[in-house]
């Protein structure tokens, strides 16, 4: 059973400045027990234990985003646990970067239930239980789009036209040297804390 998970994060602070945001909520879903998760900020404690134990952390635009602020919260390093990036892959294979909703639109018809702006104002109502149903369907989305992409090596985007087009993606997992960092233990742990 695949222990790889999914997972998106909230923040609150400047956009144009990332090391100004904080995050939120950070919701994961775990294929292993085929369930969704949500965390708020003085719960990442346990959130770390279900990430060290990930086969792969999969996000949309978490390379950039996601993992760098998760980073400044973590005593290990987020970064060697095996991780995809689909808007990063996307981006490899045609060109162009697209927002989630519109990839989610145009393969499943399916779309994300909110924004982050929005999810900002609901943290600042102290209306944590909506930001984290809107971080869980983020995740939602994301799952179904690399689920769809693992299954056809194709996902969609619309054009400005209004078009449906194919971006050929390939979301398997790269090839790790043995010995290198990230991988997982004798006990099936990423091995991320510095030694």
């Amino acid at each position: 059973m695949s222990r790889e998970i999914v997972f998106d994060i909230e923040t609150i602070g400047d956009i144009k400045n990332l090391s100004t945001m904080k995050v939120t909520v950070v919701s994961i879903y775990e294929y292993e027990t085929d369930s969704y998760r949500s965390f708020e900020e003085h719960e990442l404690k346990e959130l770390w234990p279900i990430l060290e134990k990930a086969e792969r952390i999969i996000g949309y635009n978490s390379e950039h985003f996601d993992v760098p602020i998760l980073n400044r919260y973590y005593t290990g390093d987020l970064t060697i646990i095996p991780h995809l990036d689909l808007l990063k892959v996307i981006k490899e294979s045609c060109g162009k970067r697209f927002k989630l909703d519109d990839v989610a639109q145009a393969t499943l018809q399916m779309k994300k239930s909110a924004d982050g702006l929005i999810a900002m104002e609901w943290f600042r109502q102290g209306e944590i239980q909506k930001v984290k149903d809107y971080c869980e369907q983020d995740v939602r989305v994301t799952k179904e789009v690399y689920d769809y992409g693992v299954k056809n090596s194709m996902i969609y985007y619309p054009t400005i036209t209004g078009e449906v087009m194919p971006i050929a993606v390939n979301f398997a997992p790269a090839p790790v040297p043995q010995g290198q960092g990230g991988i997982a233990g004798a006990q099936g742990f990423n091995l991320t804390l510095p030694l």
